[in-house]
């Protein structure tokens, strides 16, 4: 299959086009950052200088794909002007799917976001309604990051309505590498008073991409929205227990499959894409939250 992935020098789209390769589909990597303009390597990507806010260059990079992977997005609300970050992700998700639209590919990915539901970085204090948040959790955002992944839903919906595209959009929670547990999930990991908005969920980046090889070989019908998280969290907490302690009786905590559950629930993923996440914080970091040693 021939996939086009936006966004491929990111986080997710790195690990995205390495795991499709891997899973033998030829892949087409497109960014903002220029072509190296050397000779490639077997094992690389064909890449395509782009910016997706151009609506005929994101025509250009879709043509002849049979499955579009979207990554490309200023990732969050907070290092960017609000119009600019808005703007960008929006007019991005809607050129790239437009001229997927308009050339038949069969298949879209849209890589939304966990924010979604608007408690992440709001304005005015929100909280979820229930935990752990699934995908029939109302969403109420605020902030231009959240809005610009809520409307990209929207505009599958749209696709799959004027067209035979089939569109499936994952939400992953906070993503980490190899190079980024200690920094970032450390201090949950040492405190469960260390707290974001995620309710101490994460996603390993490996994990998430093996989630994108599968929606990319899909066949499931229409639009569906996934959550991507692992099944633990951050730490390995009581959740019933440290989410009381927070959150008293604020949010709703329905039932766990687990003592140390993840505050997302992704059964959804695992019963219609058939994916079960192989990663957890445990392999990178120690109970105190420092990187394990190498070996």
């Amino acid at each position: 299959m021939k996939v086009t992935v936006t966004g491929a020098r990111g986080k997710v789209g790195r690990a995205a086009v390495q795991a499709l390769q891997q899973a033998g589909h030829e892949v087409t990597a497109t960014d903002l950052g220029p072509a190296v303009h050397e000779r490639e390597l077997p094992e690389e990507a064909r890449y395509l200088q782009a910016d997706l806010t151009d609506a005929a260059s994101a025509a250009f990079v879709v043509r002849d794909a049979d499955a579009v992977v979207h990554a490309a997005a200023i990732p969050d609300p907070l290092a960017n002007p609000p119009h600019v970050v808005f703007g960008n992700n929006l007019m991005a998700t809607f050129n790239v799917l437009e001229g997927a639209v308009r050339q038949d590919v069969a298949r879209f990915v849209n890589i939304s976001s966990e924010t979604v539901p608007g408690f992440f970085f709001p304005e005015r204090p929100c909280l979820p309604v229930y935990a752990p948040v699934d995908e029939d959790h109302p969403a109420y955002p605020q902030d231009p990051y959240a809005l610009s992944k809520h409307f990209g839903e929207q505009l599958m919906d749209a696709a799959v309505r004027r067209s035979d595209i089939r569109c499936i959009s994952l939400r992953p929670s906070w993503v980490q590498h190899e190079g980024n547990y200690e920094r970032n999930l450390g201090p949950q990991v040492r405190d469960h008073s260390v707290i974001g908005a995620g309710l101490w969920s994460y996603i390993d980046v490996h994990d998430l991409a093996a989630a994108i090889v599968l929606a990319c070989e899909s066949r499931l019908p229409g639009h569906e929205v996934f959550y991507i998280a692992s099944p633990d969290n951050a730490g390995g907490h009581d959740f019933a227990a440290v989410l009381r302690a927070h959150y008293g009786e604020a949010v709703e905590l329905r039932p766990l499959t687990r003592t140390d559950s993840s505050g997302i629930d992704c059964s959804k993923a695992h019963r219609l894409l058939g994916w079960t996440p192989k990663r957890s914080w445990r392999d990178y970091l120690d109970t105190d939250g420092r990187v394990l040693p190498a070996g």
